[in-house]
């Protein structure tokens, strides 16, 4: 089954939630298409390197959990797949989650002791969802796009219209009268929509049709789904709806783009300003651990420094070495662990969201992470002691 944005939701929110075992989870990305020894190729490379890497008991769970994952690709690929994300664990506390999707993922296998989610964070803020209406003048298609897949199509036609020209009509009495239906056939097309877009909270929508008729539609969009509307798609009517629905997801990735930079130019006026926004891995670390994050923002480029998690207390900090102390609890016991993903479990647990630039040297400078912050943290301030009376 391909998934659908509010069910991948689910699926992370499970995902950052799900409880820690001795056990290690398999998190699994990879890319379908036709050339299959590429991703087969890559994940028995990787799969190589894990097995050498793993003793003993994780060992043995590491391969109950894979062996789920090659029985699904053997066995439960759907033919228009084009990436895939396996979350598998075995134990005494197995997980098993297959997300199968209609959009690449890279080839990309790590063993944790949770869930890697960054990717499909990645993939949530790049595709999302948006609304397409396919205009003609007797006719109407409406899609509805959910990362990259059509979950819904919703056909209108235009009723037939009777030649009546002769003793009842003269042409142009009939010709008012099919002007008057076209617009009014225009009206139910934009009623039809409007109504689908509210349903399903939808905020993006592409127009696509012959020039004249997107333009006549464009003109009488209401202002609410004006403002939604990000671009009009010039086609010739007989296109297939894959080809279309590729060209719009084009156009959209484009726009969505274009929203990440504004808000990553947001990020940065508010630190120019001294306002609610931090950057650089040590601070929006901090901000994050703090619960102060209203939105993380990240270039796609960023790398951070070792991370290490206390693991009495599960405090985290960055550094090339662990550690001596930690400053929480006075545990002296550490584990690596990526940041990055870290970073991105932690915005998710709290709710705040995650937008993913592909390119912003601003932010590169300022180490490519920071946050725009819900408040400002209060500083703690020691209490004077109170003076000496004489």
């Amino acid at each position: 089954m391909l998934v659908e944005l509010s069910t991948l939701q689910k699926h992370i929110r499970m995902l950052v939630t799900l409880e820690e075992t001795n056990s290690p989870v398999i998190s699994c990305y990879l890319t379908i298409n036709e050339e299959t020894l590429s991703w087969r190729s890559a994940l028995d490379q990787r799969l190589y390197l894990l097995r050498r890497s793993l003793r003993g008991d994780a060992r043995w769970d590491f391969e109950e959990a894979l062996a789920q994952i090659e029985d699904f690709l053997r066995a439960e690929l759907r033919a228009d797949t084009q990436g895939v994300a396996i979350f598998a664990r075995g134990g005494d506390k197995p997980f098993f989650l297959p997300l199968q999707f209609q959009v690449p993922l890279p080839n990309w296998v790590v063993v944790n002791s949770t869930p890697n989610i960054y990717h499909l964070i990645e993939l949530k803020d790049t595709y999302h969802r948006f609304v397409v209406m396919i205009s003609a003048a007797e006719s109407a298609r409406i899609l509805e796009v959910n990362l990259g897949a059509v979950t819904d199509e919703v056909w209108r036609e235009r009723p037939a219209l009777r030649k009546r020209i002769g003793r009842e009509w003269t042409k142009e009495h009939y010709q008012n009268h099919q002007r008057e239906q076209s617009d009014k056939f225009l009206k139910e097309k934009i009623s039809v929509l409007d109504g689908l877009m509210r349903a399903g909270g939808y905020t993006y929508l592409i127009l696509a049709g012959n020039p004249w008729e997107t333009a006549r539609l464009r003109q009488a969009l209401p202002r609410r789904l004006a403002t939604k509307l990000i671009d009009t798609l010039p086609i010739a009517g007989n296109e297939q709806i894959s080809d279309v629905v590729a060209a719009t997801l084009a156009r959209f990735i484009e726009a969505e783009e274009q929203e990440s930079r504004a808000i990553a130019a947001v990020l940065m006026q508010e630190i120019l300003s001294d306002g609610l926004a931090v950057a650089g891995t040590k601070a929006t670390l901090e901000a994050l651990q703090a619960q102060q994050v209203d939105a993380l923002v990240l270039t796609k480029l960023y790398t951070p420094p070792p991370g290490w998690r206390c693991i009495n207390c599960a405090t985290l900090t960055d550094g090339q070495t662990a550690p001596k102390l930690c400053q929480e609890c006075g545990s002296t016991a550490f584990r690596q662990v990526d940041l990055r993903e870290e970073m991105v479990r932690l915005a998710e647990q709290q709710g705040a969201s995650v937008e993913v630039v592909q390119q912003s040297d601003e932010l590169l400078q300022l180490g490519g992470v920071g946050a725009l912050l819900r408040y400002r943290a209060t500083p703690i301030v020691e209490n004077e002691p109170e003076p000496m009376l004489a």
